[in-house]
């Protein structure tokens, strides 16, 4: 038992949203704790020391900042509370939204949270450490808090196999802290759908579009990404986000786009009703410091090459002079598709042509 109350908040901040709008939520914060730590898709609260002004316990507290968000700003909220920051998030991310999960400061409530739980949602533990852990048979936060601290050891290293001992037996020293520290900048662009939409192969079309967006944004910022977060948001307004770093930071669409599909194809969708897709390009980081592995196969240089002539096509032109083929035949070119239709040439009444 810690003896803490910590709160995770994650916003769902809309695309248009006021630019002060995250310093409003803030203020609004610190109304109830002076211990606020502003994070990029959220916030993490310290609310300890609150519980005895507000003559609330932390449930309560958290119930009525989330009804304040959501009456002055229109702001809804998912909302995890634990003993710890680590398990206050992990609650919180399998919170939907206008939801809240407590978690009980006790060993039992923390066992029974955090045993079913997949080893890959523990801080730290990405794909490939999953992946190696599942080869001896770890395959939940249970399995792995069964296993010594020495063996972990062993098998990942002193450093990491000691904090996936700590973290898998619910112990987390971190603290909040309310020191502003700027978040790594980010570009982020969304499809919403008109409708509910089941169908796969438009899930990927929306997000070869969203990177093909967000490729073109880097480019003319001369900027480059380090990994990129999909966000899928579906009927029953519940959302599921993933981030993958990418093999090489980069600008080019090509790149971003099969990040995102192995994003996307891992979520193993089974025909859900998708509401939203949205892209975020993650770290940024100036162009120059761009890096190429060099390889033998040339499969990448024509797209790359048919990139930089697009790009300034639509310098001169406008960003929806030209695009990737596949989208001609989504909704968001339907002049295009009917052009299809009608036999003529892949262009609409804009003038825009598929590459």
């Amino acid at each position: 038992m810690s003896g803490r109350s910590i709160l995770r908040l994650s916003f769902d901040l809309p695309p248009d949203a006021d630019a002060e709008l995250p310093e409003r939520l803030r203020r609004l914060l610190e109304d109830f704790t002076p211990r606020v730590q502003i994070l990029e898709d959220g916030a993490l609260l310290d609310l300890t020391g609150a519980t005895r002004w507000w003559q609330r316990n932390a449930r309560g507290i958290t119930e009525l900042v989330q009804l304040r968000a959501l009456a002055y700003f229109g702001v809804r909220s998912s909302a995890g509370v634990a003993g710890t920051p680590m398990l206050a998030a992990m609650a919180c991310a399998l919170t939907p939204l206008g939801r809240r999960t407590v978690i009980d400061d006790s060993p039992e409530a923390i066992s029974a949270f955090l045993r079913p739980r997949p080893v890959r949602e523990l801080p730290g533990v990405g794909g490939k450490t999953a992946a190696l852990l599942g080869e001896y048979g770890l395959h939940t936060v249970g399995d792995v808090a069964d296993v010594p601290q020495h063996t972990l050891q062993r098998i990942l290293g002193a450093r990491a196999g000691r904090a996936l001992h700590e973290h898998a037996q619910g112990h987390d020293t971190t603290i909040v802290d309310p020191a502003p520290a700027p978040a790594p900048a980010s570009l982020s662009t969304e499809h919403r759908f008109p409708r509910d939409e089941l169908d796969p192969a438009t899930h990927r079309r929306v997000l070869l579009a969203l990177a093909d967006d967000l490729g073109a944004r880097l480019r003319a910022t001369d900027q480059i990404a380090t990994g990129v977060t999909c966000t899928i948001r579906y009927a029953d307004l519940s959302a599921t986000r993933r981030s993958r770093t990418l093999p090489e930071a980069t600008q080019h669409t090509v790149l971003l786009a099969r990040t995102a599909y192995a994003v996307y194809d891992s979520l193993g969708l089974q025909r859900a009703r998708v509401r939203s897709i949205a892209l975020r390009a993650d770290a940024l980081r100036p162009a120059d410091r761009a890096t190429r592995q060099l390889t033998l196969d040339a499969g990448d240089d024509k797209p790359l090459a048919i990139e930089a002539v697009a790009d300034r096509a639509r310098t001169r032109y406008g960003h929806q002079v030209i695009y990737p083929a596949a989208l001609a035949i989504s909704s968001r070119f339907s002049s295009s598709a009917r052009q299809w239709k009608r036999g003529g040439r892949p262009e609409d009444t804009h003038g825009r042509r598929a590459t």
